[in-house]
C-alpha cells in the first residue's frame, strides 16, 4: 500500500509514496500502519535527515477509507484506539515534507497538515468535505486548519465542504510553494536533501522549538479568551 525507499544523491532522504491508485490513496488502517512502520525505519536510519511523503498525480489522498469506517460504532472507535496510527507523522522527530498532487481531501488534507512543510502541484485541491457526509474532520483538521489558514477560511472550508485550489492554499499559508505537477516531487526531494545536509541535532531542535512555540501560542490565546 506504500512504497518506501531512500532518495537523493547521498541517499539521505526518506521517500514514502502512498500507493492505492484504484482507491485514490484512501487512507485505510493497513496503509496507515505501513506508513508508521516506514516512518519508524527512517527515524532510526542515521543517514536520513528528512522525509518526503507523496501520492500520485491524481491524488495525494482522497480521504479516509469510508468503506472501512462505515460499520464502525463509536464504542469500537473509542475502545479500539481507531486513528492510533494517524499520529505517526505528527510525532516524527525528523522534518517531513508533504508533496501534494491532485486531491488532498478529508484525511488526506489532515495528513498533509501533520507534515512540517507542504509543497503543492499546481492542480492540487485541498478540502475537508466531511460535513457533506454528516460528520466532522476527525484527525485534527478542526485544529490544524484554522492555525494554518485562519478562522474564517477554515470555517468556510469545514462548514461547506468546498475545496480550495493550490493557488488559494498558497495565498492562505496552507502550503509554502506551488510547482508544476511534474516538478513537484523533485523539488520536495531537493529541499529534503538541503535539510538533510545540515546539523541533524540543530534541525531537530529547531523543529521542536517551532512546534512548542505554536502550542504555547494556542494555549495563550485560549487563556486570553477565558
Amino acid at each position: 500500500m506504500i512504497k518506501a525507499e531512500k532518495k537523493g544523491e547521498k541517499q539521505n532522504v526518506g521517500f514514502i509514496q502512498l500507493n492505492r491508485p484504484k482507491a485514490l490513496n484512501a487512507l485505510c488502517d493497513q496503509l496507515m500502519s505501513e506508513l508508521q512502520d516506514a516512518l519508524d525505519d527512517f527515524e532510526t536510519d542515521k543517514a536520513v535527515g528528512a522525509i518526503v511523503i507523496t501520492g500520485s498525480e491524481k491524488a495525494f489522498a482522497a480521504g479516509a477509507d469510508i468503506k472501512e469506517m462505515q460499520n464502525l460504532t463509536f464504542q469500537k472507535c473509542l475502545l479500539g484506539d481507531f486513528l492510533s496510527h494517524w499520529t505517526c507523522v505528527a510525532r516524527c522527530k525528523k522534518p517531513v515534507i508533504a508533496a501534494v498532487n491532485g486531491f488532498a481531501l478529508g484525511g488526506g488534507c489532515e495528513l498533509a497538515m501533520m507534515c512540517d512543510i507542504i509543497y503543492a502541484g499546481n492542480k492540487a485541491k485541498f478540502g475537508q468535505p466531511e460535513i457533506l457526509l454528516g460528520t466532522i474532520p476527525g484527525a485534527g483538521g478542526t485544529q490544524r486548519l484554522p492555525r494554518a489558514v485562519g478562522k474564517s477560511l477554515a470555517m468556510e472550508m469545514i462548514l461547506t465542504g468546498d475545496p480550495i485550489s493550490a493557488e488559494d492554499a498558497h495565498k492562505s499559508g496552507l502550503v509554502s510553494k506551488v510547482f508544476p505537477a511534474e516538478d513537484l516531487v523533485t523539488e520536495a526531494i531537493k529541499t529534503a536533501e538541503k535539510i538533510s545536509s545540515l546539523s541533524k541535532i540543530a534541525v531537530q531542535l529547531a523543529k521542536e522549538a517551532v512546534n512548542t512555540g505554536m502550542l504555547l501560542f494556542k494555549q495563550f490565546i485560549i487563556l486570553m479568551k477565558t
